[in-house]
């Protein structure tokens, strides 16, 4: 009966911050978890006949400003009419963009500039508490990150381009792995900016097999570990193979990184199709398989967590399944998910990023030709009456 009560203490204190209040009688039976409607007018139109790439990135700032960062390179001829002189239609956006809470464009800037060496393909994207913006870079030669503030004035680098060369000049020129160097990085995935220790904790990444912890003003590397808390080791483990036991290495790419309230790391193993869970020192606590039969380019990519002061939901984005699990965060059990693939509002094709503002509304965008940037509204705690919602349309 203990048990049972600091339950429904908990649930109760989640149910304070999201509007809802729990049937007491229910509890023991009804499971609850977040619902969300597709907001199909958000964002609004862009100007100057602009189009995104594969967007590749995105992040809630404290303003509740959406940030994204996309890929123009990614776009195809016959898109950028206007930037081959064609005709009116269309142009590739900057890189960096700024949405307010309405959905309008409030602010956009990035590329190549002095002092810094942009990423030959960018990757993720962080706005932190001090109003930086932090890049990552996973392009072949990329080893360095980037620091700009909000409206895009280069603070820093850390870390070179093209540190790991093998050597050789001629068209098979290699690209060497070294997940314990301690000054450089390997094509990182995603940067996350913790502010109590003013530290910036990278999933490094495509290249490197680690999660790195730098200080956030000199980048000097203070701590890094693999899959489990072990050494991190730069050795081929092959195909994923769902039948086999579990990797004790993380697979490239080590695609996320975040630390909870709790002080909580939490990592996504991507192809592994494990979300894995440490202390802020490399100890590992526990680990959740998702579609653990997922080949190819597995099934976490990405997480987000709802924004009551617990963070009693982990959000994980899936672009091989094109879903969004909804799991309990101290459980790591799936609750339900949402989402399918396709090209309509609240479908997916390559479900890469996903954030969530200060209102638990949930922001993700999509690589490939996916090219998008979404939002989901929330509308509160609901019963879970099927695993598999499918698309959140408005009213379903």
């Amino acid at each position: 009966m203990r048990l049972i009560a600091a339950a429904g203490i908990v649930v109760a204190v989640a149910a304070s911050w999201y509007g809802w209040r729990p049937n007491v009688a229910a509890q023991e039976t009804v499971v609850q978890a977040p619902y969300f409607d597709v907001d199909p007018l958000w964002p609004k139109p862009l100007p100057n006949h602009w189009l995104i790439g594969s967007t590749i990135g995105v992040s809630v700032d404290t303003q509740d400003h959406v940030w994204i960062i996309h890929r123009p390179g990614s776009l195809v001829d016959n898109e950028l009419g206007l930037d081959r002189k064609r005709g009116v239609c269309c142009a590739a956006a900057p890189p960096v963009l700024e949405f307010d809470a309405a959905g309008n464009l409030v602010g956009h800037w990035g590329g190549p500039g002095a002092g810094y060496e942009w990423p030959s393909s960018n990757h993720g994207i962080t706005a932190d508490e001090k109003g930086n913006v932090w890049i990552g870079a996973n392009g072949q030669e990329d080893a360095q990150v980037l620091k700009f503030s909000r409206d895009g004035k280069f603070i820093r680098q850390f870390g070179r381009s093209g540190v790991r060369h093998s050597g050789e000049t001629h068209d098979g020129v290699t690209w060497a792995a070294n997940s314990n160097d301690p000054e450089s990085f390997g094509r990182v995935a995603k940067i996350f900016f913790e502010p109590r220790d003013n530290e910036v904790y990278l999933a490094d990444g495509y290249l490197n097999r680690r999660v790195a912890v730098l200080d956030a003003d000199s980048g000097k590397m203070k701590r890094s570990w693999g899959a489990y808390g072990s050494k991190p080791e730069d050795i081929s483990l092959g195909d994923y193979d769902p039948k086999a036991p579990a990797a004790r290495h993380f697979r490239s790419p080590v695609h996320c990184v975040y630390v909870s309230v709790d002080r909580l790391v939490y990592v996504c193993d991507r192809v592994n199709n494990r979300l894995q869970v440490f202390q802020t020192n490399g100890t590992f606590v526990k680990e959740a398989f998702l579609a653990r039969e997922t080949l190819g380019s597995g099934s976490v990519w990405d997480l987000a967590f709802s924004r009551d002061p617990q963070q009693t939901f982990i959000y994980v984005a899936d672009g091989t399944n094109e879903r969004v699990y909804i799991l309990r965060r101290d459980t790591l059990e799936v609750l339900t998910t949402i989402g399918d693939g396709g090209r309509q509002p609240g479908q997916f094709f390559g479900i890469h990023n996903i954030a969530t503002d200060s209102q638990g509304n949930i922001y993700t965008t999509e690589t490939y030709e996916g090219k998008r940037l979404q939002k989901f509204v929330y509308r509160g705690l609901r019963a879970v009456t099927r695993k598999e919602q499918g698309t959140p349309w408005p009213g379903r």
